[in-house]
């Protein structure tokens, strides 16, 4: 089996390892209900006490919990534990999930200057730029992986697009056995030149995650310092053109568009024959922040939750689980293919979704509104248990199709949506591993959903132990986004380690090259 029961403690209140936001010592944290509200507090010996909201809704914050579940790690982990999470990232043998999607930067450059960036070379001052030898080894890494190799990867920056070896490295993924090719992008490059995202199509590429920041232009001027709602639009319209998938990535910051995720998921109803999702991320805090501050932009998934429910008339507060609620699927693939399957095993407070289908009218209707999703997930593990050990499973799969119908509730499936439409966009997940099969289900379906990922001041060691979106860098190691990002700031050691100055770039390169990035568009 690939998930295990979870060691965490499932009650509040509750200690967790976490850091001191001031020095980065590793502390004990406090994680417990203060009005209604799920809190973290913690002392270090020199800088204080740190206080802030883990998940605003007590309630979510517990459904959610009532899912965690643990993955069975990695094989063939690269470091060895010295000091502890997070010190020792690599992966480690403490490491409790394999990669369900890595992030591979291909460059620090970009050709915009976000306020809100985890890397830029114009201000870091050195250009951090794999060769395609090394981008090359990295994707080899992932595919090296066990027991489950790597099948999902995202080009990321900087700006990947400005990558001078782009389409190379998605070829390269894609004979390597990829089966999901990604790029996140700001959708310059794809609006400004009308050929290069049917290049990246050609090249292999399966979804682009487009940097969105809401349908008014303002966020763009007060976030990414300049217009950009209408290269969105474009960037969009390419994908159409060249049926390439979309999944809007909007960051979300506390008083400046928390009012407009209605009109985003809207937005994604209304473009559905290319945006197949739209993943919210709440802004982590950089810096020094004082709490006033934090309390006034702080922004969590149960916000999330909240804000969707008063900003749409379709989705509710019941449509919402955590990522780990479909490991049962993970599980029965793994006993009927006799394999371990991919399985999403992050910490249950990691992430919320649903998905809406979307008729022929463009009427949304969440999935868990028209299918007992508790009872179907609840019977699916107990089958994987009992087929785990028998020789002959095909039966097994009938009857997997039977809780479906069970547990599909036609009176109110959206117009047009049969039960036995519904089984047969879900057919090809159950037969098949390729990466055309496994997209069926989601073929008229939208994911919406919202990843925070961490800062020192929220920071859980427990949610490190347990992500599935990883870096993989030159030097052959896979480390946890929230670790590579904050905390011990492995993104600074492996940028400085594998950088190179602005006049090198310019020698490597020739004298017109950008070291500092690309303005364009």
């Amino acid at each position: 089996m690939v998930t295990k029961k979870t060691s965490l403690k499932l009650e509040l209140p509750k200690k967790t390892g976490s850091l001191c936001p001031e020095c980065k010592a590793r502390i004990t944290a406090d994680i417990y209900e203060e009005n209604g509200k799920v809190m973290i507090k913690k002392t270090c010996p020199e800088h204080g006490e740190f206080k802030d909201v883990y998940w605003s809704d007590v309630g979510l914050y517990k459904m959610a919990e009532g899912w965690a579940v643990d993955g069975a790690g990695v094989e063939n982990p690269a470091v060895p534990v010295k000091l502890g999470c997070p010190d020792d990232c690599g992966l480690c043998k403490v490491h409790m999930s394999h990669t369900s999607l890595a992030n591979l930067d291909l460059t620090n450059r970009c050709n915009l200057r976000c306020p809100i960036c985890f890397a830029n070379a114009n201000d870091a001052g050195y250009v951090f730029e794999p060769t395609f030898e090394e981008v090359t080894k990295m994707l080899e890494t992932l595919r090296a992986e066990r027991p489950v190799a790597c099948t999902a990867v995202q080009f990321a920056g900087g700006e990947p697009t400005i990558y001078p070896h782009f389409f190379e490295a998605i070829t390269k993924a894609k004979e390597l056995g990829f089966a999901q090719i990604q790029v996140a992008t700001n959708g310059i490059k794809m609006a400004t030149d009308p050929t290069f995202t049917r290049r990246m199509m050609e090249a292999g590429l399966h979804t682009v995650y487009l940097q969105f920041d809401g349908l008014r232009e303002e966020n763009y001027i007060k976030a990414r310092g300049r217009p950009m709602l209408d290269i969105k639009k474009k960037a969009i319209q390419t994908c159409k053109d060249c049926k390439l998938s979309v999944v809007l990535v909007p960051t979300i910051v506390n008083g400046l568009n928390d009012d407009q995720l209605g009109e985003i998921v809207q937005f994604a109803i209304d473009n559905s024959d290319a945006v197949r999702g739209v993943n919210f991320q709440p802004v982590s805090f950089t810096g020094r922040i004082d709490q006033s501050e934090r309390e006034a932009g702080r922004f969590t998934l149960p916000d999330m939750v909240d804000r969707l429910s008063k900003q749409t008339t379709f989705l509710k507060r019941s449509d919402w689980y955590p990522v780990p609620v479909v490991t049962p699927i993970s599980e029965f693939l793994s006993v009927m293919k006799g394999t371990p399957q991919l399985a999403f095993t992050p910490h249950p407070h990691c992430g919320l979704a649903t998905y809406l289908y979307v008729d022929s009218e463009g009427k949304a209707t969440p999935i868990t509104q028209f299918v007992d999703v508790e009872g179907l997930f609840k019977e699916i593990k107990r089958l994987s248990e009992e087929t785990e050990n028998k020789t002959i499973k095909a039966p097994a799969l009938i009857k997997a199709y039977g809780l479906i119908r069970k547990h599909f509730i036609k009176e109110k499936a959206p117009k047009g949506l049969s039960v036995n439409k519904f089984l047969k966009q879900l057919e090809g997940v159950f037969s098949s591993t390729d990466k055309k099969a496994t997209a069926e289900i989601s073929w008229g379906l939208i994911m919406v959903g919202g990843m925070h990922f961490q800062d020192l001041y929220n920071y859980d060691i427990e949610r490190v132990k347990r992500c599935v979106i990883h870096y993989v860098v030159p030097d052959g190691r896979i480390i946890p986004f929230c670790a590579y990002n904050t905390g011990p700031e492995y993104r600074k050691e492996v940028e400085k380690k594998f950088s190179m100055t602005f006049d090198e770039y310019r020698k490597r390169h020739g004298p017109n090259s950008h070291p500092e990035g690309e303005v364009e568009g």
